[in-house]
C-alpha cells in the first residue's frame, strides 16, 4: 500500500504561483508513476501531470508551460510547482501514485485562483 500526504495549495491570485507537494509513505522509486489530478467543480477528475520512475513526464495540453513536476527521491516526494496561474485552474487537485497494479490517491488540496 501506498500513503500520500498533499501539502500546499490556497489562494493566489491569477498570474501567481504554488506549489504542491506529496509525500509517499514508501520508495518512491519502487512506484511505477505519480501524478497530479484535479477536478473542478461539475466536471471530471482529469490528468494535469504524471511522472514516471524512468523520470518520464507528461503534461495536460492546458498546463505545459505552466506547471512542472518533479520528484525528490531521497524526501519520497514529489512536487507540482505550479505558475502563471488562470483562474481556469481552480481545482481540487489530487496526488496519485500507480504501485502494484493498484491507483493511490491523496486526500486532495483546494487551489483556488482569483481573477
Amino acid at each position: 500500500q501506498v500513503q500520500l500526504v498533499q501539502s500546499g495549495g490556497g489562494l493566489v491570485q491569477a498570474g501567481g504561483s504554488l506549489r504542491l507537494s506529496c509525500a509517499a509513505s514508501r520508495i518512491i522509486f519502487s512506484i511505477n508513476a505519480m501524478g497530479w489530478y484535479r477536478q473542478a467543480p461539475g466536471k471530471q477528475r482529469e490528468l494535469v501531470a504524471t511522472i514516471s520512475r524512468g523520470g518520464s513526464t507528461i503534461y495536460a495540453d492546458s498546463v505545459k508551460g505552466r506547471f512542472t513536476i518533479s520528484r525528490d527521491n531521497a524526501k519520497n516526494t514529489v512536487y507540482l510547482q505550479m505558475n502563471s496561474l488562470k483562474p481556469e485552474d481552480t481545482a481540487v487537485y489530487y496526488c496519485n501514485a500507480f504501485a502494484d497494479g493498484m491507483d493511490y490517491w491523496g486526500k486532495g488540496t483546494l487551489v483556488t485562483v482569483s481573477s
